[in-house]
């Protein structure tokens, strides 16, 4: 396994964790990531993510983790399409239900045609998978205050289900980018290359 010659460690503020990437972006972006978070119940999550020199995806592979389950993701972009592959060790709906929490959907998609038209993937609770569109939209370099709508490939967790949202990246002042949804906005600062240093209510960069 090669060696990355960056990372980024956040804490979460919207709940007890941690995020640290290795990263690579000298071609695109390679990162491998663990997050950790006790909320809805406490599970570590591993991922690998490549990207294209344009920073569009090509894979993600993740992996959730906890007392008595486990599932894995393998999302691949090619020619546009998206494909799901997915393993589930143990019962999260057991779990869960256990800790006094709703089922969780079964990872991936049942209609990858759904993710037609996302080029990027987004990680529940990760302001790493932000850089995404960013970089790929050069949003560091955009004018100020122009609205750029995407769709995503969000990926849940700790069910790992997969489902289509739409998004909304807006450059601000230096270093500000608004994100929104239909029932969310926040404004994140990020950094000269574009990985979230603050993501009010959810996480800060610590180094």
């Amino acid at each position: 396994m090669p060696t990355l010659p960056a990372s980024r460690f956040w804490a979460r503020r919207d709940t007890d964790g941690t995020e640290h990437a290795l990263v690579d972006t000298r071609t695109g972006l390679y990162a491998r990531g663990i997050a950790l978070a006790v909320d809805p119940i406490p599970y570590t999550c591993r991922y690998e993510l490549q990207t294209d020199p344009g920073w569009v995806t090509n894979r993600f592979d993740v992996s959730v983790e906890g007392a008595g389950w486990a599932r894995t993701l393998r999302l691949e972009l090619a020619a546009g399409r998206w494909r799901a592959t997915t393993s589930e060790q143990g019962d999260l709906d057991a779990v869960l239900s256990a800790a006094g929490h709703a089922g969780a959907g079964l990872p991936g998609t049942e209609d990858p045609d759904l993710l037609y038209g996302a080029f990027d993937v987004d990680l529940t609770g990760s302001p790493m998978t932000n850089t995404l569109p960013i970089r790929r939209l050069d949003l560091l370099k955009a004018d100020s205050g122009v609205a750029h709508r995407i769709s995503v490939a969000w990926v849940l967790l700790p069910s790992l289900e997969v489902v289509q949202a739409d998004q909304i990246y807006t450059p601000l002042d230096a270093g500000v980018i608004r994100f929104a949804n239909e029932t969310f906005s926040a404004d994140l600062i990020v950094d000269d290359d574009g990985f979230v240093a603050d993501y009010p209510d959810l996480a800060r960069l610590i180094r």
